[in-house]
């Protein structure tokens, strides 16, 4: 495997800022996704969400709700443990984005009328770890040695 892919892809210069981050990061999308996939913690699973998710004009809805709860929910997983950090962190990233914008912006910052300040919390947390990477405890790091 290409050596300087490796580098991008798992090295990280986020120490154990990025260990901190991750880990309660991960544990809230992971927490979503699975209320968007499988109901759990007071969610609607999948045919519900998909049918919210097509009320508000993201069809196929069904689709939608199965792309955005896997993307919280795997990726959360994959933050976690520090495994493929930067790309989970980008695809979750991503995820927030169209959350703020489909559904939270016309509602304004706060969080009491429905706003995107949490949304754009996660984002922003996101973003950082796909560019600094897992930080120092993390798969990605054995993956780097392994493949380097």
């Amino acid at each position: 495997m290409n050596s300087r892919f490796v580098q991008t892809l798992f090295a990280s210069n986020g120490g154990f800022g990025s260990l901190i981050l991750r880990v309660p990061v991960g544990i809230i999308l992971l927490a979503h996704g699975s209320q968007k996939l499988f109901g759990w913690f007071g969610g609607y699973g999948l045919e519900g969400t998909g049918q919210w998710m097509a009320s508000i004009g993201l069809e196929p809805g069904y689709l939608m709700a199965l792309a955005a709860g896997s993307a919280e929910f795997f990726g959360g997983l994959a933050l976690i443990i520090g495994l493929l950090t930067r790309p989970a962190a980008l695809v979750s990233a991503f995820t927030m984005l169209v959350a703020i914008f489909s559904v939270h912006f016309s509602n304004g910052l706060f969080m009491s009328n429905n706003g995107y300040e949490f949304a754009l919390s996660l984002f922003a947390a996101t973003l950082a770890l796909a560019v600094q990477g897992s930080g120092r405890v993390a798969v990605d790091n054995l993956l780097a040695r392994r493949f380097a």
